[in-house]
């Protein structure tokens, strides 16, 4: 087993009817009376949630910032930025799925800053965040795992660029998650939020085996209950008990706890990221077009987790290589089956010179050496998304 260090600080607030519990948890963290709801589209305005908010609220002077999108971007996180140093506000709300909490958690980070925080984004040497304006968050939409780790992803849509940041001072203080809101998701987004939480699992699992033995059986467990759950959300997003099951689910798998001790990968995000910034692809979506052929061009590594996985989840026999081959093949029809498509060109036929633009990227970057094994190339990562259109 690895060295590991870990640090849980959100405050996890898990089921129906839990509103009137926001005002104390704010309380517990900042003295002021001046807060700013941070929320997406109009979906929490249209369905009476922002004004039961705000009712919650009546303690607070509270000022309201919408429009973060799905992806969120940098040009509207910084109008946010300006606002609240404007109007010296102290504490922040995040209502929504894991793209307004990344921004949120972007905007805490850039409040204080005194350059451009681009080039935080962009880990020039010696720029980061020092500071951060303290939030909570209300989790809409199951997927990221984002409202109980302190990572981000921020798009800037005329660069065609997307980055990460995160550390210690982007967790959350406190995350409320009610599963209720899972029926107010159209298909689209619980297929994504289903395939987002598998693959932030398997991309901490598809590894080495063996060197932690309790986290492999909580990722497989996590595993096993998504194939289970999905397609009866997809079903009914009604059934309470489905809902809360997909939710725990989504947090559970990127919420820290899963890299315990062991090896990741993560190249699959790397590779999907790509995607959405050139051709606006779904998050969830690169990710199930990428796994797969990343999976069988890493086969000699991974083919021993692989056979694994195939045994423990998809409860396949056989000789090792046959189920391990076996094992992707079910995890791609596994996302087929839940609507979603795992070819590039089923999203945008124009995506010829997609390949070698993002080799040419990585190179700029000098990733060079990415995966478990740190040695993945731009070379196969050009020939993954070839394999992939």
């Amino acid at each position: 087993m690895n060295n590991f260090e870990i640090t849980t600080p959100t405050t996890l607030i898990f089921g129906k009817d839990q509103l009137e519990r926001i005002p104390e948890q704010i309380a517990k963290h900042t003295e002021e009376k001046k807060i700013i709801v941070l929320y997406g589209g109009g979906s929490v305005e249209r369905s009476g949630f922002l004004d039961k908010l705000k009712t919650a609220l009546s303690a607070f002077e509270v000022h309201l910032f919408g429009g973060i999108e799905a992806n969120p971007e940098f040009s509207t996180l910084m109008k946010a930025v300006e606002y609240i140093r404007e109007h010296q506000i102290g504490f922040m709300l995040a209502v929504g799925g894991g793209s307004v909490i990344d921004g949120t958690k972007f905007i805490s980070g850039a409040v204080g800053y005194e350059n451009d925080p681009w080039e935080v984004l962009l880990r020039e040497p010696g720029k980061v965040f020092t500071t951060a304006v303290p939030f909570g968050c209300i989790l809409t939409i199951p997927a990221t795992g984002s409202e109980c780790n302190s990572g981000a992803v921020i798009s800037r849509s005329e660069l065609k660029e997307k980055r990460t940041m995160g550390g210690p001072l982007f967790f959350p203080k406190f995350a409320l998650l009610d599963p209720t809101f899972v029926a107010t998701l159209p298909k689209r987004q619980l297929a994504n939020g289903i395939i987002d939480a598998f693959t932030h699992t398997t991309e901490q699992y598809l590894t080495f085996t063996g060197e932690n033995l309790l986290q492999e059986r909580f990722a497989e467990g996590i595993l096993s209950t998504l194939i289970e759950i999905g397609p009866k959300v997809l079903e009914n997003p009604a059934d309470y008990e489905m809902a809360a099951q997909l939710m725990y689910c989504a947090n559970q798998a990127l919420n820290g706890m899963l890299r315990c001790g062991v090896t990741t990968d993560w190249a699959t995000h790397m590779i999907g990221h790509e995607l959405t910034a050139l051709h606006g692809i779904d998050h969830a979506q690169t990710l199930a077009i990428i796994g797969p052929r990343l999976y069988e061009m890493k086969f000699d590594n991974k083919k021993e987790k692989l056979a694994q996985y195939g045994k423990r989840v998809w409860g396949l026999t056989g000789d090792e290589t046959s189920i391990a081959k076996s094992a992707i093949e079910k995890t791609e029809a596994f996302f087929q089956s839940l609507g979603v498509a795992t070819r590039i060109s089923q999203y945008d036929e124009n995506c010829q010179n997609t390949p070698s633009i993002i080799k040419n990227r990585f190179i700029e970057r000098n990733w060079v050496a990415m995966g478990e094994r740190q040695d993945l190339t731009p070379d196969e990562v050009e020939q993954i998304v070839k394999n992939a259109i």
